[in-house]
């Protein structure tokens, strides 16, 4: 069997210990002391590291499964997930944004005010295994010209990949959890009107720019590259979600929707 990986682990303080066992296992998933497929010790071992009892370990081991972080089998070594679970900060993200207006075009001025930074991360971070995934879902993006369900898949791939990129973990969850709504904005742009083979050109030629920009570690040409990217989109953006009419003298927000 591999052998456990070493790790600091700091005693927990007498409080909420499962939550705190819970948050130092997290930290050191997302900054790569442990990896994905790391198996972890056993819980009596864990309990003498972390200061606590087995049942403590064992309430937060279930935590981390249920999060998707981890693996437990019975008989088998429990070992990190193959990737940090979005699931659940997907399904929050379907809950918040729903299928509305307001919350779709939230969501694209979200993506506005954060993958530009991603880029920049990325065109700083990025390692040459990662720049040639990118380079593989680029040209799965090619070949998908105009067949709309398998860009929308290699689009979600690439802005996914990303996020991977930028070497942080915490954005590359968010970046998953955000999926689903992407997918949606994607689909109604894809949906609003017939597009030319020269505006799919354009839109893959914008994200060629964007993986050009990391492969030259050009951190401000990889933000201007993303950036340009959102905005060529905004006539778009604005024709799928249209302003809303003018509120009347003295009404709230809410009562406009």
């Amino acid at each position: 069997m591999t052998d456990a990986p070493d790790f600091d682990a700091e005693p927990v303080l007498p409080v909420r210990l499962a939550d705190g066992v819970v948050a130092s296992l997290s930290s050191a998933i997302l900054d790569g002391r442990l990896r994905p497929g790391d198996p972890l010790p056993a819980e009596s071992r864990l309990a003498e590291r972390f200061g606590v009892s087995k049942q403590v370990v064992r309430e937060a081991l279930r935590q981390l499964a249920a999060l998707g972080a981890l693996q437990v089998g019975q008989g088998r070594a429990t070992r990190v997930s193959a990737a940090p679970d979005a699931g659940a900060l997907a399904r929050f993200w379907r809950l918040a944004v729903g299928s509305t207006r307001e919350g779709l075009a939230e969501a694209v001025e979200l993506r506005r005010m954060v993958e530009p930074q991603v880029a920049r991360l990325a065109a700083l971070r990025a390692d040459a295994a990662g720049l040639d995934a990118m380079r593989a879902i680029l040209a799965r993006m090619e070949a998908a010209i105009g067949d709309v369900p398998r860009w929308i898949q290699a689009d979600l791939d690439f802005h996914e990949q990303l996020g991977r990129l930028s070497g942080n973990g915490l954005v590359w969850l968010q970046v998953r959890g955000l999926r689903p709504v992407v997918e949606e904005v994607m689909r109604r742009f894809n949906d609003h009107a017939s597009r030319s083979h020269r505006n799919w050109r354009a839109t893959f030629d914008r994200h060629r720019l964007v993986l050009e920009a990391l492969a030259t570690r050009d951190p401000d040409a990889a933000e201007r590259a993303m950036l340009a990217h959102f905005g060529a989109a905004e006539d778009a953006i604005a024709a799928i979600f249209p302003a809303a009419p003018a509120a009347a003298p003295g009404t709230t927000k809410e009562e406009t929707r």
